[in-house]
């Protein structure tokens, strides 16, 4: 089976180490971990859960946009939270955006993360077709 790699775009943040953004095999794209960096600056949103969620939302969107998908095709989400007290905070900003047909989901509290972010999350989306 083919892979195929979106490196680059002005759209998501660039990624901090060796590793794709996503990776498109058949018809699962598997998304990295995505912090709540600004895809301009390259910079931490700084704030609370809450609005660095809304980052990755957008980070997000834009990442399944460049694979001519949307949030409806991500079937599994997994969350880091560096404070699992932070959980219902997030879980708020979440429902914003998956109203319907949930995917499946772990949420798992870590020590440290990333540019030290208050939260990741990854994601597999499922694609119509095998193209793109």
């Amino acid at each position: 089976m083919e892979k195929k790699i979106i490196l680059r775009s002005d759209k998501i943040p660039a990624a901090i180490g060796p590793y794709s953004p996503a990776l498109k095999v058949g018809k699962l794209l598997f998304i990295s971990g995505q912090i709540p960096v600004d895809p301009k600056s390259g910079n931490l949103i700084n704030g609370n859960v809450q609005k660095q969620a809304k980052q990755i939302f957008v980070n997000l969107k834009e990442l399944l946009k460049l694979y001519s998908l949307n949030l409806k095709n991500i079937v599994k989400t997994t969350v880091f939270l560096k404070d699992m007290n932070n959980f219902s905070e997030f879980n708020k900003v979440y429902a914003q955006y998956f109203t319907e047909e949930f995917p499946a989901r772990s949420c798992i509290e870590v020590t440290r993360l990333p540019k030290d972010a208050e939260i990741e999350m990854e994601a597999i989306a499922i694609c119509d077709s095998e193209e793109r």
